[in-house]
């Protein structure tokens, strides 16, 4: 009887960790620019969730094109 074993790739998984904490990046300046601390422009919240939903869409595709 034959097992099936399920090899993640590395460069996949070290791409996803990457790119998430880019994500984690985004959201901290989507969040810092709706709080408007310091003078910050709502601009940078707007930037912050289009970069974290850019980046969360490249790290989900990162797995799945890296397998």
């Amino acid at each position: 009887m034959t097992t099936q074993t399920e090899s993640a790739s590395d460069k996949g998984v070290g791409l996803t960790m990457a790119l998430s904490a880019l994500v984690v990046v985004g959201a901290v300046a989507m969040i810092v620019g709706a709080l408007e601390l310091g003078g910050v422009p709502e601009i940078t919240a707007a930037w912050g969730f289009a970069g974290a939903v850019a980046f969360g869409i490249i790290a989900v595709a990162g797995i799945h094109i890296w397998e």
